[in-house]
């Protein structure tokens, strides 16, 4: 069985981006693959959104949802990446071949130091540390979307030069292969950017019926809707792209029918939206209230994914530290 490797970072709750954007892509891969989930707590320390009080309660929050959503342990190795130290010693490593310019033309990279007047190191590193999460496990392939593949070749990269410069011929590390998804870029409920709890606009998968509803009310829709018997534009409006995602297809239909025809307004269109959420959420809720109801249980699984995950990362760096040299421990 192949395997594949995806990581998310701990923001804390999930939010319906996180959803429909990875963990349900999760959640069909488990059944497809061997494979092996990490909350990548050590990438989120370069964030702007990393918060040392409230790191650990994002972690557990995290792997709640992510377990609440449907990722079974039974059939998936779910971790945090902190209790792993190979990940950290990989990426050392991986520094005595991943070449500088590589680093500095990461597309994020310029994204995000383009806003700072001092830039970390973690923030030129942070690719290679991706990198050491995958090749660590010998990942075959890597759930991406478009937005990623550049990391990805990176991660290719550096397997082909520590190969060359280690592998004595042999193929140490393999070239994960990515698994291009469908795009899923749910946008907030501002309609302006991408779904993110440092821009205050998202939907929690684990919020009430009240709060999510209080949430949709305000949420932007098509601008040309000034008045209730304005026609709208459905294909332009974040609502009912919300609607494709969580509603039926012949509610979808009907939205989009009501929207152009002025049959409803926005409000009736957000209140099918919100019961149609509320229905599909619900299980989750429910999963949820479970784990969190048994004390110990979410620690107990993230501590038997990271026991099977040093097995599998001893194996690879006994080879790592035996190919660069390094005297064994003892």
């Amino acid at each position: 069985m192949a395997r594949v490797f995806s990581g998310i970072q701990p923001t804390g709750e999930l939010h319906i981006g996180n959803l429909l954007g990875a963990v349900q892509n999760w959640v069909r891969l488990q059944s497809e693959y061997d494979a092996t989930f990490c909350i990548v707590d050590l990438h989120a320390i370069t964030g702007a959104f990393y918060d040392a009080a409230q790191h650990r309660q994002r972690t557990l929050d995290m792997a709640i949802g992510i377990l609440a959503s449907g990722v079974d342990p039974e059939r998936a190795t779910l971790f945090v990446q902190s209790h792993v130290a190979a990940h950290s010693e990989l990426m050392w490593l991986l520094n005595a071949v991943a070449p500088l310019g590589e680093l500095e033309r990461m597309t994020q990279f310029k994204d995000k130091s383009a806003a700072l007047e001092s830039i970390p190191a973690g923030l030129l590193n942070y690719p290679i540390l991706m990198a050491a999460d995958i090749l660590l496990y010998r990942a075959d392939k890597v759930p991406v979307g478009d937005d990623q593949v550049q990391h990805l070749e990176l991660s290719r990269e550096l397997a082909r030069r520590w190969n060359a410069a280690y592998g004595g011929g042999a193929t140490v590390l393999l070239e994960p292969e990515p698994l291009l998804t469908k795009a899923r870029r749910i946008m907030g409920l501002d309609g302006e950017s991408k779904m993110s709890k440092s821009k205050g606009n998202t939907i929690n998968i684990l919020d009430s019926p009240e709060v999510i509803w209080e949430k949709l009310r305000p949420a932007k829709t098509d601008p040309a809707r000034k008045r209730r018997t304005d026609p709208g534009t459905p294909e332009i409006c974040n609502i009912y792209d919300y609607h494709k995602h969580f509603s039926p297809p012949e509610t979808v239909e009907m939205v989009a029918h009501n929207c152009r025809t002025a049959a409803w307004g926005c409000l009736d269109c957000k209140r099918v939206l919100a019961d149609n959420m509320v229905a599909v959420l619900a299980p989750i809720r429910e999963r949820a209230a479970e784990l969190t109801g048994t004390p110990g249980r979410v620690e107990e699984i993230l501590a038997a994914g990271a026991a099977t995950a040093r097995e599998r990362a001893a194996e690879t760096m006994t080879v790592i530290h035996e190919r660069m040299g390094f005297l064994p421990a003892r």
